[in-house]
C-alpha cells in the first residue's frame, strides 16, 4: 500500500471536516486554505468522498460539506481503501482486491506469506484509527509543537 497525494489530501481534508464536525458545513475554501490543497483538486477529492459515503455537502450560497458519519465511525482503512484501492502490498494477499499470484503454489509461497502478515497488520492498525483519533491526534500536535518531531530524532 502507498498512499498518494490524492489520498494524503482526502485524509487531510476529512480531519478538518472532523474538527468541525458540530459546526454543521465546512466551505471548501476553508478547506482549501487550512490544509494548503489546490481547490480545484480538493473538489474532486470531495466528490469522491461524497461517492464514498463519507461526506455530504449543500449547494448555494451557505454550502458546503460536512461527514456524512460521526468522525468515530470512519476508520482509515475504509477511507483509503475507497481512495486508493487495496491496503495489501501485492494483489495475491488483499482481501477486497485479489489477484492470483505467478508463483507455483500461493500455499506454499513464502514472500505471499510475509506479505499476508503485513497486510493483516496495516489493515488491523488502519481499521483501529479514525477520523475522530486524527482530529485529536492533531489538536494534540498544535498544542505540543515537538510531539511531531519524534521521528526525527
Amino acid at each position: 500500500m502507498k498512499l498518494t497525494v490524492r489520498g494524503e489530501y482526502a485524509l487531510r481534508a476529512l480531519i478538518v471536516l472532523g474538527q468541525n464536525h458540530h459546526e454543521g458545513v465546512v466551505k471548501i475554501q476553508f478547506i482549501s486554505g487550512q490544509q494548503n490543497i489546490p481547490k480545484r483538486f480538493l473538489e474532486q477529492i470531495l466528490a469522491d468522498l461524497k461517492a464514498g459515503g463519507f461526506v455530504e455537502s449543500r449547494r448555494g450560497i451557505d454550502g458546503g460539506y460536512r461527514l456524512r458519519l460521526p468522525p468515530a465511525q470512519i476508520t482509515l482503512a475504509k477511507v483509503i481503501r475507497h481512495i486508493e484501492g487495496a491496503l495489501a502490498p501485492v494483489n495475491c494477499v488483499s482481501e477486497n482486491f485479489y489477484q492470483k499470484c505467478s508463483c507455483p503454489d500461493e500455499r506454499q509461497c513464502a514472500l505471499r506469506s510475509v506479505m499476508k502478515e503485513l497486510r493483516d497488520a496495516i489493515v488491523g492498525y488502519l481499521d483501529g484509527v479514525t477520523v475522530a483519533d486524527l482530529c485529536e491526534r492533531a489538536e494534540r500536535l498544535k498544542n505540543s509543537p515537538s510531539a511531531g518531531l519524534d521521528f526525527m530524532i
